[in-house]
């Protein structure tokens, strides 16, 4: 079950749309006119159509198959007293004191630059559950270990 938000989901549908709308139809006229170019055993212009129809395949394939096994997430009924997806989580390193602030997402709504990270990082699990006030102890993939106090968690 991929857990999405309806912009999320709306995006993935829109996204496939283009995919199938316009990009299929190129890539398909692409293949016609390197067919119609001559022998397809030499032909690089083919071979390269014919790459880019089998990429654009498999990324058809996998939106339909996270759309129709997505769930959206009612926000409003998210709880803010522990930190859960969809929830803001305002938080202090420990260490240096620096604060940080994210939104924890589903994997296909992630946007390091707009603060969502997907709640499958390693951050994202150790904030998950915890209430404000208590401390996250979180172990990275590099094997260190970084300690955030729960300062604010909301709904954005």
């Amino acid at each position: 079950m991929n857990y999405v938000t309806k912009e999320g989901l709306d995006k993935l549908r829109k996204e496939l749309d283009q995919l199938e709308q316009v990009e299929r139809p190129k890539i398909t006229q692409q293949i016609a006119e390197a067919r119609d170019k001559g022998d397809l055993s030499e032909n690089a212009e083919y071979d390269a159509a014919k790459e880019a129809q089998g990429l654009l395949e498999m990324r058809i394939a996998k939106l339909k198959d996270i759309i129709s096994n997505s769930k959206i997430i009612d926000q409003s009924q998210v709880d803010t007293s522990k930190v859960a997806i969809l929830c803001s989580v305002k938080i202090k390193n420990t260490a240096n004191g620096q604060e940080m602030k994210y939104t924890l997402v589903p994997d296909t709504e992630t946007d390091l630059k707009s603060g969502k990270i997907s709640v499958n990082t390693p951050i994202a699990k150790g904030l998950l559950g915890k209430e404000v006030g208590e401390t996250a102890e979180i172990n990275l993939p590099n094997g260190n270990r970084i300690n955030f106090e729960i300062l604010e968690i909301s709904l954005e």
